[in-house]
């Protein structure tokens, strides 16, 4: 007989175990974070790590991490889940996606759902890229300018100042001459990716940006936007300073590091890459200017999506708020180079005293000064396209840059066409 209770009581037990357990997956509630990996570095592991923090904080959460590869992969994958019906809660992604993402009502204003003094606390240079008029649409997350990389060593066996970078386009011509040699470039700017990006630096640093702030216009074929190109090409064709034709994005930073060449313009977003895997002494400056200092931004924000349940949605507006932290932006730019997004993330103990040790981590953030909005219009993706092919014409000797921009903007006004008031 007590046998039998025995067996009776092991088996009450364990439904009772069987029901909580049950009860307690019922209560977790499961959110999709996709995100992209498009720099070097083990980005993929931090996500990881912070999704495992997030999670022991909340048990109730579960992230589900999703790495859908370079951002423009990443914003494909996304988009077929809602065009599937099946949104993910979170995303990160171009912050040049706005428009695209408001053209199609996929995404949640953020505006109400944080206080006045939480945006406040972002730069205002990676502000323009979240927000139309006063409505916010995304937060800052991974950000960057473009800033240039020199190797210090090559510096001195060129005879050059090793802590005196090149402040102009001038400058940069005559030290990239010096640096220039039979098994190494002087200067490499990468022309495949993002090379409507590289452009605006020059654009920005002759006298302004390409597009207007509504994403409506492009300014292609302006005197400026024009000058800006013929500099580009002159350091291939006349100053023979730079590798002609094509320069893949991805190889310039191993370029870099193994030495092929002495200086690289790049994304703020490697400079953990390279603290970490060059072999020589490396400083990190503005980018030299023309008529005046200038950088586009870059990188991604946070964006929410809409037709989500209402306790995944509240379980997404948590993890935002867990990422971006001051302490979580700042180990952030600690471990991946991007420019921390907040202020006060500066102010922390671990980011403060990772400056004092490596100034080098402050200039992107000091040349937001001198930054504007990276190229962002309605049917960004044909418009970007049209540019890239444009600037890739030039730069393969296909084309004029009158032809290749006059042609450029004349495509791109045709795209646009339908959102003009």
């Amino acid at each position: 007989m007590r046998r039998w209770l025995s067996v009776l009581l092991i088996l009450f037990l364990s439904l009772v175990l069987a029901a909580c357990n049950s009860d307690s997956a019922d209560d977790v509630t499961e959110i999709d974070f996709y995100f992209p990996v498009a720099v070097g570095g083990d980005i993929a592991n931090l996500v990881d790590e912070l999704v495992a923090d997030f999670e022991e904080e909340n048990p109730d959460i579960k992230v589900n991490a999703n790495f859908g590869g370079s951002y423009s992969e990443t914003m494909t994958q996304v988009m077929a889940s809602v065009q599937g019906g099946n949104p993910p809660e979170l995303a990160v992604l171009f912050s040049i996606d706005l428009f695209t993402l408001l053209e199609n009502d996929v995404i949640e204003e953020m505006t109400p759902l944080f206080g006045e003094d939480y945006f406040d606390d972002y730069y205002d240079a990676f502000m323009a890229n979240s927000q139309v008029g006063d409505q916010v649409w995304s937060i800052p997350f991974q950000r960057s300018t473009i800033v240039l990389y020199y190797n210090k060593d090559k510096f001195k066996e060129a005879g050059l100042d090793p802590e005196q970078p090149p402040e102009n386009w001038d400058e940069l011509v005559e030290y990239s001459k010096k640096l220039t040699t039979d098994d190494q470039w002087g200067l490499e700017i990468p022309s495949t990716g993002y090379q409507y990006w590289m452009f605006q630096a020059l654009a920005l640093q002759t006298e302004g940006n390409i597009m207007s702030e509504d994403g409506k216009e492009v300014y292609f074929d302006a005197p400026h936007s024009k000058e800006a190109m013929e500099y580009w090409l002159s350091l291939s064709q006349d100053h023979e300073v730079m590798p002609e034709g094509v320069i893949e994005w991805g190889t310039v930073p191993s370029d870099f590091l193994s030495g092929k060449t002495a200086m690289m313009y790049h994304t703020t977003g490697n400079l953990t890459n390279v603290k970490s895997n060059a072999e020589f002494d490396f400083g990190v400056s503005f980018l030299p200017a023309n008529e005046q200092y200038g950088s586009p931004t870059g990188g991604g924000n946070i964006y929410l999506f809409k037709d989500i349940p209402e306790k995944n949605r509240e379980a997404a507006i948590k993890f935002i708020e867990f990422l971006t932290k001051p302490e979580q932006v700042a180990k952030w730019s600690i471990e991946t180079g991007y420019v921390a997004t907040r202020e006060s993330a500066y102010e922390t103990e671990e980011l403060s005293s990772y400056v004092e040790e490596f100034p080098s981590a402050l200039v992107a953030r000091d040349q937001l000064e001198y930054a504007d909005s990276e190229l962002a219009t309605y049917q960004n993706g044909e418009v970007q396209k049209i540019f890239n092919d444009a600037i890739q014409s030039v730069l393969t000797g296909q084309s004029t840059v009158d032809e290749a921009f006059n042609d450029a903007q004349s495509k791109a006004e045709e795209v646009l066409a339908p959102f003009q008031e």
